[in-house]
């Protein structure tokens, strides 16, 4: 994402971001927090700078919940419709963008899947499952 400028919001709109810079990281992690969290078999995260986030709508609509036994995974979404946002590290060290929330598709690309170990025997492989353009056939 070479000082690529991303938009991004909530599934109702109502908090919107852009994230500017150089992405540090994109991983598809599948740890059980990140199964949790989604609600899916792998959370697809870019991880980039703190400063590189700026929130240009409904600020005040994000929420964080922070994990009370976890170093450091928390959570971060839209008080109106629960939709995930980017979050920023306890340490301020990176912010986590989580990929489906972008507007547009990154120039980067998934480098690895995490937690693999973890992984759902039923989740997603690469090549695993049949491809469909929209909604799969009709039987």
């Amino acid at each position: 994402m070479s000082e690529e400028t991303l938009s991004g919001s909530c599934l109702c709109g109502s908090v919107a971001y852009r994230i500017h810079g150089d992405a540090m990281r994109f991983y598809h992690c599948h740890c059980e927090r990140c199964r949790k969290s989604s609600g899916t078999g792998h959370a697809s995260n870019i991880i980039v700078k703190p400063i590189s986030v700026t929130w240009t709508a409904g600020r005040d609509l994000v929420h964080r919940y922070h994990l009370p036994e976890a170093k450091r995974f928390g959570t971060a979404f839209c008080t109106v419709c629960g939709g995930p946002l980017p979050r920023v590290a306890g340490d301020n060290s990176y912010a986590v963008v989580p990929a489906g929330t972008l507007d547009q598709e990154p120039e980067i690309e998934p480098e690895a899947r995490i937690f693999h170990g973890s992984r759902a025997e039923w989740s997603c492989e690469d090549g695993a499952l049949p491809v469909h353009d929209r909604y799969p056939p009709r039987n």
